[in-house]
This record gives C-alpha cells, structure tokens and sequence, in this order.
C-alpha cells in the first residue's frame, strides 16, 4: 500500500509539474492563448491574450464571458463561436480596435474541446499579423504605383509620338511646296513663317521629352537624409527673379528639424515645380502670399504648399490634374509638364500628391511621405 500511494504520489506530482510548465510556457509564448467553456466563460488566458484586452488575470479568468470580453465585436464571432461548439475547427481573420484605440489585424483560430464526444469548451489560438497586413497594403500600393507608372508612361509614349509625326508631316509638307519652282516670294515667306513656328514647337516637344526622361532616367535612386527647410530656402532663392517681377511672399514654416529621407535631385525639382506654379498662375488683383507648411501624422510626413493665384476649377479637371500638356489656365506659359513630372517623383519615393483648390480663390498642393527611422 505504501509503495502504492508512494507512486501515486509521485505520478500526481510529475502531473502537476507538466501542468506548471505548460502553464509556464503558454505564459512565455507570443501568440494569445485561451479556454472558454460551453458556456462562454473564460477559464485561461495567457499574458499575450489579457495584453491584448487590456485585462488582468483576476478581471478574466473564471469570470468573464466572450460576449462581455469582445462586446459589438462578438456578434461578428458569434456564427464562429457556435460552430467550433458544434465541433467545427474555425480559421479567419479579424480586425480588432484595442482598448488604446490602435486598429490591429488578427488570425483567429478556434478549436473544440472534446471529452467522451462531447465538446466541453475551446481553445483560441491568435496572431496577431499586423505587420504582415502592413505589409501586404504597402505591396499593393507599390504595385498600384506601378501600374499607374506603366500607364503614365504608356501616355507619354503615345502623346510624343503623335506629336512627333505631326510636326514631322507639317515639315515635310512645306519643304515639298518650297521646293516647287513657280511658287510666289510672298506665298514662300509665308511658308518660311510656317517653318520658323514649327521648328520652335518642334524643339520645345524635344526638350519636353529630355525634361520627361531625365526624371525618369535614375533607375537606382540614392536616398539621403536631408532637412526640409533648408531645401525649401534653396528652392526659394533660386525663384528670387520671379517672385520680384511679381512681388510674391514665400513663408517657409517647415520647422527647421523636420528631417526626410529622399533623393535630393527629385525633393529639388518638386520643390520647384510647386513653388514655380505657385507664382506664375498668381491672381492678377492680388499679391501672391505662398506659404510652405508641413506636419506629421501617423508616420506620415504631410507637406503642403497654399497660394492664393488663380486656383482651378476641380469639377472640370479634377482627372487631369497630373495629366501631361493637361492646362487649366490661358497662361501662354503653361506646358503641363511640371506637374507630370512631380507626381512621377513623388511616386518614385513611395509618396502621394493631390491638391486642392478654389477657382479664384487659390491652390494647395499636398504631398505625403512615409516617415522612414
């Protein structure tokens, strides 16, 4: 008898040191672990689980009910939860606002709990695959950006094509008219004119073309960490002729920290793009105020360029903003490339742009970066 309760005891002992350990280990594991009964009260949960609701030990266990736990989330569950009680295995995903208020991602994967084939309760095993969402989305934008690339440069393709065998016709018709012999002096100046007008736009297209090319020519991009401040002082120096002929007023309110990992040549030329376009479409009867602001939100880097020129009607253009030789003013001066080219650039770094305006009331330009650590 005494060898008997002896091993008893023993083998009681060895049961509980495999449950403390389990206990232990299931403590220790990064994925949030837990039991509920057929009734739907908590009887474990580990430390990763409570973190994750924001609730201790004493607050869950043999107390709490699923309903009570997950709250308006619960009935997204629910037709889960009763078919893992009817011996279902369930995998899904789920997402889930913590009591911070941060917006997570979740595998959720329930198992019954049988016993003499009967379900007595189940075990949820969670991951919390956040990360992997976050991943998954920037995949999907970067491959959205891709094909709006793709597309941008299939435009560009055609548009230069057409532009080059127009003006390829137009030359070859007036040299085949030049070379008849009885052709007027007064109809040969006028043709001459023809000519001289031709070969102008004819060497502007090329030089559109060199502008377009040039930015999308650095295959490799070299990134570094600049201060924003200081390239947008750069960019207003070098606009110092154009803001006299004008009088504008450029305020540089970026805070002289804000730093930004970017290719330097591109944070140049978009600089100058928006601030150029910022005085030249000035509105006549006003000074042009500019103003240069940015913030953070969310590991986004907000930048945002606000004049009061003429603005743009959004409900006509709003799908050409960044079209190219897309205009929406009689400025002899608009081409419709800068922009073109900025939201390429933009793009290029993992960036947005859009804007915002107000037909005679003026523009803003809003451009988003990710923070990068």
């Amino acid at each position: 008898m005494t060898i008997k309760y002896h091993n008893s005891t023993r083998m009681i002992d060895k049961v509980q040191t495999q449950n403390q350990l389990s206990s232990t280990l299931a403590e220790q594991v990064p994925a949030m672990l837990s039991y509920w009964d057929k009734d739907q009260i908590c009887r474990f949960a580990n430390q990763a689980y409570r973190d994750w609701f924001g609730k201790t030990s004493k607050e869950m266990i043999d107390k709490i009910s699923l309903s009570e736990l997950l709250g308006p989330l619960y009935k997204l569950n629910e037709p889960h939860i009763i078919a893992v009680l009817e011996g279902e295995s369930q995998s899904f995903e789920r997402e889930i606002i913590t009591p911070t208020g941060k917006v997570r991602h979740a595998l959720v994967n329930y198992f019954p709990d049988k016993v003499n084939q009967e379900i007595v309760g189940f075990h949820t095993y969670i991951t919390d695959i956040s990360a992997l969402k976050i991943s998954e989305e920037k995949l999907v934008k970067s491959n959205q950006v891709f094909l709006n690339q793709n597309q941008m440069l299939l435009n560009f393709s055609n548009a230069i094509s057409h532009n080059l065998k127009s003006y390829a016709d137009g030359l070859s018709s007036i040299v085949d008219v030049l070379k008849e012999e009885d052709i007027k002096e007064e109809e040969k100046t006028k043709l001459m004119g023809f000519l001289f007008r031709l070969s102008e736009r004819f060497s502007e297209t090329i030089g559109h073309l060199n502008e377009i090319v040039a930015a999308q020519n650095l295959a490799s991009l070299t990134y570094e960490m600049i201060y924003l401040h200081n390239y947008a002082d750069k960019t207003t120096q070098a606009l110092q002729m154009q803001m006299s002929v004008k009088e504008a007023v450029i305020s540089n309110n970026i805070p002289v920290n804000t730093a930004l990992f970017v290719n330097p040549a591109y944070i140049e030329s978009i600089l100058h793009n928006v601030l150029s376009n910022a005085i030249k479409y000035s509105h006549p009867d006003r000074t042009p105020a500019i103003e240069i602001n940015c913030r953070e939100e969310e590991n986004t880097l907000i930048l945002s360029v606000k004049d009061n020129g003429i603005g743009i009607d959004l409900d006509r253009h709003r799908s050409d903003l960044f079209g190219m030789y897309k205009t929406f003013s009689t400025n002899t001066d608009a081409k419709g490339i800068g922009m073109f080219i900025t939201k390429y650039q933009v793009e290029v770094m993992g960036g947005e742009i859009s804007l915002e305006s107000q037909l005679d009331h003026g523009t803003t330009v809003i451009i988003k970066f990710p923070v990068t650590n």
